[in-house]
């Protein structure tokens, strides 16, 4: 795992090297640079030492240097494609670099050959025959990659803070980006918090010519659900055992490096699965797994992951913490975040990172189960919402709205009053609106309100419509699966993740994302991932082999955190002024009614304390 840096045009060396060192957290082992200066391209590469320790420094080149490239991630079908390519004549100078194969691989298979990676990526090629930078994005985006154009210079770079490091980024924030954070909770790609500046979406190339700065941006891969046409008559059999098949050795392709290896274990289904397989292909003696818990009893977990790691009879390394040592760490984490991102979990996602990278330096866990098999509340709720939607007139609605808006305030975790008023939110939307709104800090109305003007709400949402217009299936569950797995997975909790253990330089991996397991599971037809208001159900069905009942079926919780308590005590303290543009009267009454009890305004307050921390951490 590394970060990559570079740009075309002007700028001198220094710049190169205050951008590289901008990502000195995500590859602490290892740096390089590499100047063309008659054609003004420069390199940066630093490196976190995975894989072929002594012999992947970058930036790397062919033989011949006319081919060049620095790589954020890991391709795991790296040996197969090298036994391929050499088959072809191409003749390797590193032992087992997997950044070698992308040199030859584009030689041999030109722009095309990402289709036959397996892996996470994020990688600038440099042509020099061609005069042109060839850079890709795995195809759910694990690994991020930023860019833009400004005035004839090209600069891109894993993160946002080593861009602005370069004199020709200005970092202008987007007006448009901070409405579509507050109304999803994270900045939807290709939008950053910054004007001008992009992520380049996953599953997408982008080349950049040198000699006429043209940018030409192409998708290689969609996700499309597209289910068997004909379902076998032992289905839940026939594909679950295909399912644990594909995940095993899914995992097993993420065994492979030179440095310590752990599993992130939680005890729920989705990381226990993990680590079951994983003592298919290593002595489970061998196998080291981590968690953390908290000192107050509703909000920890701990004793599921020990009860699962004795089961599987792993080294299990638990670390126990306060709630309140927890919250003090809040401001540097959001400080460090290349953009607010609201997702709560950060937290004790950060804090797991920190605690495993203590021992190991790679990690597998279990995201991307929920966002393919469906394992998510509003599943649930989607019937009840589609008759709702059809029998309930707007007048109606209204008056139920305002009916249970005097249930008492919770802030517990995923609460049924919180529950309650949140679906209640988005029925008043049509159906493609109904996810953002559900699990957006704010509506359409709010937003208007807090920036003081009208809102588009076509704009507002467009990457969400884009989604729901793009699922082929007629189904609601298909088109909520298409939003969780294209959106909701890639700019939220993939980079969650990311952001979290690169922090600590730590490499997640995540089996669940192998592109064989996605390519069966998107074939697998709705009614065999929720069935009745079972969520996951053909994973349960499965994994029922793999785990304990207990363990398949114990409800989902998730990483909590009290974050409405917090602010209710002001241990989050807010600003309501603390950002330009906005109205600070709507910021202020929504803080009064959270701390007098009136209303639940976590989700908002929460978003509002990272932009605000994250804006004076950057001014």
């Amino acid at each position: 795992m590394c970060g990559i840096a570079g740009f075309v045009g002007r700028g001198s060396i220094e710049d190169l090297r205050r951008m590289n060192a901008a990502l000195a957290h995500r590859g602490p082992d290892d740096d390089g640079t590499w100047v063309d200066e008659p054609n003004r391209v420069f390199l940066g590469h630093r490196r976190l030492s995975i894989l072929d320790i002594g012999g992947g420094h970058q930036p790397m080149w062919t033989e011949d240097g006319q081919l060049g490239v620095i790589f954020n991630g890991e391709i795991y079908n790296h040996l197969e494609l090298r036994e391929e390519l050499i088959a072809l004549g191409c003749q390797f100078q590193s032992d087992h670099s997997d950044t070698e194969v992308l040199l030859h691989g584009y030689r041999c298979w030109g722009a095309d050959f990402t289709n036959r990676l397996n892996g996470m990526w994020a990688f600038a090629l440099y042509d020099r025959r061609k005069g042109q930078l060839f850079c890709s994005r795995d195809r759910f985006g694990k690994k991020p990659f930023f860019y833009t154009l400004r005035d004839g210079t090209f600069l891109f770079a894993s993160e946002l803070s080593a861009i602005v490091r370069h004199p020709a980024a200005a970092a202008s924030v987007s007006r448009r980006s901070l409405k579509k954070y507050f109304a999803y909770g994270y900045i939807p790609a290709p939008h950053t918090l910054y004007e001008g500046i992009h992520k380049l979406p996953g599953g997408h190339s982008l080349r950049f010519d040198v000699a006429s700065q043209r940018i030409e941006i192409r998708k290689y891969w969609d996700f499309v659900i597209e289910p068997f046409d004909a379902v076998p008559a032992n289905a839940e059999r026939e594909w679950g055992e295909r399912l644990v098949e594909l995940l095993s050795a899914a995992v097993k392709r993420r065994l492979m490096g030179d440095v310590p290896l752990g599993f992130f274990l939680s005890g729920g289904l989705d990381s226990s699965s993990v680590v079951a397989l994983a003592t298919r292909h290593i002595d489970r003696s061998l196998i080291h797994t981590f968690s953390i818990g908290f000192e107050e009893a509703s909000f920890d977990e701990s004793r599921y992951s020990a009860e699962m790691a004795q089961h599987l009879g792993t080294h299990h390394h638990l670390d126990v913490l306060s709630l309140e040592k927890a919250a003090a760490l809040l401001p540097d984490i959001a400080s460090k975040l290349d953009e607010p991102m609201g997702d709560s979990s950060l937290l004790p996602t950060y804090l797991l990172c920190k605690h495993t990278r203590a021992q190991v330096t790679v990690a597998l866990g279990g995201d991307g189960a929920d966002e393919l098999f469906a394992g998510y509340d509003p599943f649930r709720a989607l019937r009840a919402a589609e008759l709702y939607g059809r029998f309930v007139p707007q007048p109606l609605h209204t008056a139920v709205k305002l009916l249970m808006s005097r249930l008492p305030v919770s802030h517990a975790n995923m609460s049924l009053e919180f529950k309650i008023k949140r679906t209640l939110r988005g029925l008043g939307h049509p159906p493609r609106l109904w996810c953002p709104v559900w699990m957006g800090p704010l509506d359409p109305r709010e937003i208007a309100e807090l920036f003081a003007e009208p809102v588009d709400v076509e704009d507002l949402y467009s990457e969400a419509i884009e989604q729901w217009d793009a699922c082929r299936q007629p189904d609601l569950v298909d088109k909520v699966l298409q939003f969780y797995t294209k959106l909701y997975l890639q700019d939220d909790i993939l980079v969650k993740v990311d952001r979290a253990s690169m922090m600590h330089s730590l490499e997640a991996r995540a089996p669940y994302l192998d592109s064989e397991l996605v390519d069966f599971v998107r074939r697998i037809p709705h009614q065999y991932k929720y069935r009745n208001g079972e969520t996951k159900y053909l994973l349960k069905k499965a994994l029922a082999t793999v785990l304990p009942h207990s363990v398949v079926y114990r409800a989902k919780k998730g990483f909590g955190i009290p974050i409405g308590r917090w602010l209710e005590q002001g241990l989050l303290p807010i600003d309501p002024g603390a950002l330009p543009g906005l109205d600070r009267r709507f910021v202020q009454s929504r803080l009064d009614a959270h701390r007098q009890g009136r209303s639940d305004e976590r989700a908002f307050l929460w978003n509002y304390w990272l932009c605000q921390t994250h804006a004076a951490a950057t001014s």
